[in-house]
């Protein structure tokens, strides 16, 4: 399974900008699709997740700012970003995993999210 993250950028504090993760290869379904991230010097972190059924989490920080979505037939996940801050530079991971099969378990490459105050 081959993960690409895209959409990352410069924005100031206050912008948007929306995260997009295709998958493609041999998806693995139901599965689990979520956004971590790593700040400079931090450990990575996870943001939001969502199910194949579409049950979402966030980490507090982010909670009525992000929104984290997917398109299933599409093998798509985004993360919608509003009201940035620069404590959420970073770079962002996406991520896809299952509960029921332990090796099912990839990551992609990071797409840079950087916020200017």
């Amino acid at each position: 399974v081959q993960l690409q993250a895209f959409g990352g950028g410069l924005v100031q504090a206050g912008g948007s900008l929306r995260l997009s993760c295709a998958a493609s290869g041999n998806i693995f379904s139901p599965n689990t699709m979520a956004w971590n991230r790593q700040a400079p010097g931090k450990q990575r972190e996870l943001v939001a997740t969502i199910t194949s059924g579409f049950s979402t989490n966030y980490i507090t920080s982010v909670k009525g700012r992000f929104t984290i979505s997917r398109d299933n037939a599409k093998n798509t996940m985004y993360l919608q970003m509003n009201n940035l801050k620069p404590e959420d530079t970073a770079v962002y991971y996406c991520h896809t995993y299952s509960d029921s099969l332990g090796w099912y378990n990839y990551w992609g490459q990071g797409t840079l999210v950087t916020v200017s105050s």
